[in-house]
């Protein structure tokens, strides 16, 4: 088979002896006789096999020629030290070994019969371009200086995978170019130095073959699977994505058995919390924790013996035990770092604190279901990677903390995309100040002429639901604890039960016919200081037992009541406000893609949201009117599907509640500002504010002259003051009928005043359901103009 076979390269290959044979005609010629006749002994062994000297790329003749080129390379592969040496004779950067000492071949004889050696390469193209830059050093005196190191990887007996580094020896070997082959000029040398990447213009310089390699390189090689180990451990840690999948943890654990020469073993990881004293895992990944068994977390002082626990903890020391099951046997009373890792079948083990000068942050837990193979000897190779681990360590808390904060501020001070360029852009002014040695000031956030929109959709009748579930649970709890003193009464008549009784009674009576906003607590506080110190004493007695067990395990730990009707009507509208929230999160990403702009919800008894566009928001040059309409109308098209999405799930819930939706149009364009104290976006000046009091007030309103009011279910309701609203409004319900979104009876009315807001008018249309039809398609304002001109 030719060498050159399959490889795409400047080079043409040639094994050739011709620059080892030309230095033994020269020591041929040396005064010191033993070495002038050996140097003609293997010049005579050579000129039987011209071949050798002239070169060949059969590579079938290093076989037929073993036993001439073993001669050949008697001195370059000394045979005193072939036991301990590992090198062998090939060309470059291929897997073609020739003339292995003894230690090699064993090291390869050990990786096992379907083991295959082959150079850990480059990329194939970073390969060809190392061609070319050894030729520009050796045709053209060109230095480039690149180099990569090139890598064996084998695994020895146990199956432990060891690296091997490749160092070449390029004495014996030179470079022609062929008459083919273009000359390479200074202006192409300072071409390719910008060109790296450009296979096809180094291919256009130094086409394949275009060189002939002649010769033969030794490849020295050294054991760095510890060096290798760390190396590998170190970008690990520092990789970012260190943690996103089982693979990927399970091979960087993996890295260890190489470090450690140890096949048969495991790492586990328990955290340590500082200020509650625990050991805890690692949440949302597959890392075991070997001090903690099954258990999620445990106390330090529990997890450990004392012992242990001031090497660990206290003086941030190693812990091996290098035989478990030996300590379990001889120990009369096991610690329990050591009874949870027999339980686990571990029977070494090496404990590692990760700590710095301050604190302990866990333990790396390294074990093995052998004896002895760890043990305090090889701990100490651990060393070398522990500081790495604490600073990964430290990084990923830091992560975590940042992650916290950011989920607090998410959920709790949320700072809209939209606006945080401002934020930040504050910020570092603050920063720049404090620098300067000035007194930094946060100044005021605001955004001047910005329109606003507002919607609600609001669960009807949610307190009206409420107290009926809360008349049920108490009635339910009464009636219990009047059947137990009716039992108590008979075995034992005492006034005290009947006046109980009584009591209960007149509960009962006032649950039904008189419900206040008192008595809900008035019934919570005679359960809480009569009822329950009544029933523990009865309860003693023994005949009364199960049926106050099963009063108790009714009642809910947290509410200390009989919390199923209450339960019912709170995951309803927990669940209401989740579904319609995520919807509405959904379509506004959809939203800030038409435009950005500024937008919040809450949820109350329904979803209510705020969206604020306008020129200074969006920090650019951009605002048209026409992002307004085309926002106004993706609002009312969204609280249509909002309904749509609450009717079809609505018989899932155990309570059954409708909705209603509201639209406010304010026409004028308003200024807000951030309220450091509230941690919120709000309006300014008193003009302004009147925009505020309608937005709070209006779902009460009632329709003028009558007690009707203004927001029922199945329809929507949109609340203007404008002429120029009322027909801009109108006009979008037309589309959105055409489109099968909304109904065609169309109601305008008049509102009741509300305080210090008068004269304002709604329009208030039904919507259509469609059933398990999927509204997903947004129209834009230019669909709109399309629909009106047609």
């Amino acid at each position: 088979m030719d060498i050159n076979h399959n490889i795409d390269s400047p080079l043409e290959l040639k094994i050739s002896f011709k620059k080892l044979l030309e230095q033994y005609e020269d020591l041929s010629k040396s005064d010191n006789q033993l070495t002038a006749e050996k140097a003609k002994s293997i010049l005579n062994v050579a000129q039987k096999y011209p071949e050798l000297r002239d070169g060949f790329s059969d590579v079938n003749l290093l076989e037929s020629r073993k036993d001439a080129i073993q001669v050949l390379l008697q001195d370059t592969f000394n045979p005193l030290l072939t036991k301990n040496e590992i090198k062998s004779g090939t060309v470059p950067f291929h897997d073609l070994v020739f003339n292995p000492s003894e230690r090699f071949q064993n090291i390869i004889k050990a990786a096992g019969e379907d083991f295959e050696l082959q150079i850990e390469e480059a990329p194939k193209d970073d390969m060809y371009v190392i061609a070319c830059t050894i030729i520009l050093s050796y045709c053209y005196g060109y230095q480039v200086g690149y180099k990569i190191p090139f890598y064996y990887k084998i695994p020895d007996a146990n199956g432990v995978m060891r690296h091997y580094k490749i160092l070449y020896n390029a004495d014996f070997c030179e470079i022609l170019p062929k008459a083919s082959a273009p000359k390479i000029t200074e202006a192409d040398y300072h071409e390719l130095l910008d060109n790296f990447e450009n296979i096809a213009l180094w291919k256009e310089k130094f086409p394949p073959n275009s060189y002939i390699f002649k010769g033969f390189v030794i490849s020295n090689i050294f054991d760095v699977t510890e060096d290798q180990s760390i190396s590998n451990i170190k970008s690990r840690l520092l990789s970012e994505d260190k943690h996103k999948d089982t693979e990927a943890i399970n091979h960087f654990f993996g890295t260890f058995k190489s470090l450690l020469g140890v096949d048969d073993i495991k790492v586990g990881v328990s955290l340590y919390d500082n200020e509650e004293g625990m050991f805890y895992r690692f949440y949302g990944e597959e890392i075991s924790s070997y001090i903690l068994g099954q258990t999620q977390s445990e106390k330090c002082c529990e997890a450990l013996c004392e012992w242990s626990y001031n090497r660990l903890v206290n003086e941030h020391k190693y812990l091996s035990v290098s035989n478990v099951d030996a300590m379990v046997e001889t120990a009369g009373h096991c610690s329990p770092e050591i009874q949870s890792l027999h339980a686990q079948g571990v029977k070494s083990a090496i404990l590692v604190p990760i700590a710095n000068d301050d604190e302990l942050l866990g333990i790396l837990e390294i074990v093995s279901s052998k004896p002895y193979v760890l043990n305090s000897i090889n701990a100490n190779k651990l060393a070398v990677v522990t500081p790495h681990i604490l600073a990964s360590v430290e990084r990923s808390k830091r992560e975590e903390e940042n992650l916290i904060e950011a989920i607090i501020q998410k959920e709790c001070t949320s700072i809209h995309p939209s606006v945080k360029w401002r934020f930040e852009q504050e910020a570092k002014n603050y920063i720049k100040a404090e620098a300067s040695g000035l007194e930094p000031v946060f100044k005021r956030i605001a955004f001047e002429n910005v329109y606003p929109l507002y919607g609600q959709i609001d669960i009807k009748g949610s307190s009206e639901a409420r107290n009926e579930a809360t008349k049920l649970d108490l009635t339910l709890q009464l009636q219990a604890s009047k059947a137990i003193f009716k039992q108590a009464n008979a075995l034992n008549s005492l006034p005290i039960y009947e006046q109980f009784m009584y009591q209960i009674d007149a509960f009962l009576s006032d649950l039904k016919n008189h419900f206040q906003v008192d008595s809900e607590q008035q019934i919570a506080d005679f359960f809480k200081q009569d009822i329950e110190p009544v029933f523990a004493y009865v309860k003693k007695d023994n005949v009364l037992k199960p049926q106050i067990d099963a009063y108790f395990e009714s009642i809910d730990d947290r509410t200390r009541s009989l919390y199923r009707h209450r339960k019912n009507y709170d995951e309803t509208i927990a669940h209401i406000n989740r579904e319609m929230a995520l919807h509405l999160d959904e379509k506004q990403i959809e939203a800030q893609a038409m435009y950005p702009h500024f937008f919040e919800r809450y949820k109350t008894d329904g979803v209510e949201h705020n969206m604020y566009i306008g020129e200074s928001i969006t920090k650019a040059d951009s605002f048209n009117p026409i992002y307004l309409y085309n926002l106004r109308l993706w609002q009312l098209q969204v609280m249509c599907e909002m309904e749509n999405a609450y009717y079809d799930m609505k018989n899932d819930f155990p309570v059954q509640l409708d909705v209603a939706s509201l639209i406010l149009v304010f026409n004028q364009p308003l200024s807000i500002s951030f309220k450091m104290d509230e941690k919120q976006f709000d309006v300014d000046g008193t003009y302004n504010a009147r925009y505020e009091i309608v937005k709070k007030r209006v779902d009460k309103a009632f329709i003028k002259g009558t007690n009707e009011r203004l927001t029922q279910k199945g329809k929507i309701s949109i609340v203007y003051s404008q002429k120029q609203d009322e027909v801009e409004y109108l006009r979008y319900i037309k589309f959105l009928q055409s489109k099968n979104y909304l109904d065609s009876n169309v109601e305008i009315v008049d509102l009741e005043d509300l305080q210090a807001v008068t004269g304002l008018k709604a329009i208030r249309v039904a919507v259509l359901y469609h059933k398990g039809e999927d509204l997903k398609s947004v129209y834009t304002y230019e669909d709109l103009m399309k629909t009106i001109k047609l």
